[in-house]
């Protein structure tokens, strides 16, 4: 299981922080604001009250080590800024920085930040899949609770038919269609091709490389197998 660190606990990093360690997660919540700090300390592996833009802080309590950082800071865009550069600047692989403006979220990217959360349009419960779940290659809203989602085939499910897999039954999620790559040899050369198995039957088999698209509730997506 990856390790992370959630720094600014608002309501968004608060929330995210939780979802994270209910589902198992190993989570350092870090805020400047001990009140904060102390509202989570219970539910997490560990949380800490410390200024995030102090690299020597940071790398105190093994932040330097996870492998990825969420910057949830909204008091200060100044030191959302400084915050991710530093967490860069320590090597941590995978920073993911707030920002409530395409402006500031390119200033974010520019310097740094792998990847940018607009917690007032994204909830947390949907970075917490993203996070723990990123075999899931894209997510539609259907309606609250429910999403289509596009799934790179686990291997467990490699070789097999719909029928004898019965995600419905088992995992409580329907196969739509399968996006499925092919190399075919064209005047002598191999040629790459996609297409599409629209509403497939039970005996479609599941093929390595198989890029399935799924209807189902968020919790049912959420439990099926990573591999």
């Amino acid at each position: 299981m990856e390790r992370f660190a959630v720094i600014g606990l608002g309501r968004f990093g608060m929330m995210l922080a939780r979802l994270l360690a209910q589902d198992g997660a190993d989570v350092i919540a870090v805020d400047s604001d001990k009140e904060c700090v102390d509202a989570i300390r219970d539910q997490v592996s560990l949380a800490v009250c410390l200024d995030a833009t102090d690299a020597e802080a940071l790398k105190s309590q093994g932040i330097d080590k996870v492998d990825v950082a969420i910057v949830g800071v909204g008091d200060s865009f100044e030191d959302s800024v400084l915050a991710t550069v530093t967490l860069k600047e320590l090597g941590v692989p995978t920073v993911i920085s707030r920002a409530t403006s395409r402006v500031r979220a390119e200033i974010l990217s520019r310097v740094g930040a792998d990847d940018v959360v607009n917690p007032e349009k994204e909830s947390a419960l949907r970075w917490k899949s993203r996070l723990l779940a990123p075999s899931i290659m894209e997510r539609i809203e259907l309606a609250e609770g429910a999403s289509l989602v596009q799934l790179e085939s686990p291997e467990s499910f490699h070789n097999k038919t719909l029928a004898q897999l019965d995600l419905r039954k088992g995992y409580r999620v329907n196969v739509v269609a399968i996006r499925r790559t092919v190399e075919e040899i064209e005047g002598g050369q191999t040629v790459t091709r996609q297409f599409v198995i629209s509403v497939p039957a039970g005996d479609t088999a599941i093929k390595k490389g198989d890029t399935l698209i799924l209807i189902g509730t968020d919790e049912a997506i959420e439990n099926l197998p990573a591999n």
